[in-house]
């Protein structure tokens, strides 16, 4: 009897990890957005809220905006920062944000300091409130994730540096700006901020890489705002911008290479919708692990739901969401 009771014992804890480990693996979806709303709040505003209104009907675990949440001459005042802010906190879920040039570094355009509002912006959307050592995101269901600013001190100013796991998939974020990253900004300031920005970047996407090969993940999602892409001639494989050398050329591809696992990117900035496999090895092969995701932008204001299905060889699918209120759809 007592020899039944262990094997059934040991039959049920079998069921049980059987049974978590399906949880973990289970398909979701996550929404990502960006490049909107841009002009003023009467103009560009009603679209915008009907989006996240649909976004909130398809209830997806969270939703990643990857920044430019403003056009590039409106003035970055406290107020439309504040108002944006307000936009994220409609979302039924959490909504993660991801800065752009856009929302700081082109500032300077209507005469504000741009590392001045850079500050202003982590201050605002990314507030260092808690005692333990996570963060929470935006949205009216926020999640506990962890901050690159919290976990390294040495890169204490870039909390806006993401990371959280939906179930065996780990996703990141990590600071970039179009066109080029500020890596040929006029400002002296701004280059130099963009060399120790990139530092921190390719620490934090190593230290992603390294927690997902030691707790097992099946997928990693990374999210920033800018194309990292020069488009030089329609018949050739896109080339990386010089910008973006550190954090993706350098650090990202040839980590998700050595992974082995599948990796995403999704980025905005340039406001097309694409799926596609657009990296290459040396040897000008295509990298089979690696995908990027580009999403709409205005006036396309639209999103993308994108279904992740752990475990599976190509773990990613994208659905558009369209928005009848924008001026295209179905663009």
């Amino acid at each position: 009897m007592h020899h039944r009771l262990r094997h059934a014992l040991a039959a049920a804890a079998l069921g049980l990890a059987s049974l978590a480990a399906t949880a973990a693996s289970a398909a979701f979806d996550f929404v990502a957005l960006g490049d909107m709303p841009y002009g003023p709040d009467a103009m560009s505003g009603p679209a915008y809220r009907r989006l996240i209104d649909q976004i909130n009907d398809e209830k997806p675990v969270f939703s990643i905006h990857v920044g430019d949440f403003k056009d590039g001459v409106t003035p970055c005042t406290d107020e439309l920062f504040a108002r944006q802010r307000e936009h994220f906190q409609r979302f039924d879920g959490p909504l993660v944000f991801t800065p752009g040039d856009n929302d700081w570094s082109d500032c300077s355009r209507t005469g504000e300091d741009p590392l001045e509002r850079l500050q202003a912006l982590r201050t605002l959307f990314y507030p260092a409130d808690r005692s333990d050592r996570s963060v929470l995101s935006l949205g009216r269901k926020p999640m506990a994730m962890e901050s690159q600013g919290r976990l390294m001190p040495v890169f204490e100013r870039y909390r806006e540096n993401l990371r959280w796991w939906h179930g065996d998939v780990l996703f990141t974020t990590f600071h970039t700006v179009g066109p080029n990253n500020n890596s040929d900004a006029e400002l002296t300031a701004l280059r130099g901020e963009y060399l120790a920005r990139e530092s921190a970047n390719a620490a934090w996407i190593r230290a992603s890489f390294k927690l997902a090969r030691e707790r097992g993940a099946k997928a990693l999602v990374f999210a920033t705002q800018a194309d990292m892409f020069r488009r030089v001639d329609s018949r050739l494989p896109l080339r990386l911008r010089a910008g973006f050398g550190t954090s993706i050329g350098s650090t990202l591809v040839p980590l998700a290479v050595a992974s082995g696992l599948p990796v995403l990117l999704v980025h905005g900035d340039s406001h097309h919708f694409i799926t596609d496999q657009p990296f290459v090895d040396r040897s000008g092969r295509t990298i089979t692990n690696l995908w990027r995701l580009e999403v709409f932008g205005q006036p396309r204001v639209h999103a993308v739901k994108v279904r992740v299905e752990p475990g599976t060889p190509e773990p990613f699918s994208y659905t558009p969401i369209w928005n009848a209120l924008s001026a295209d759809p179905r663009r």
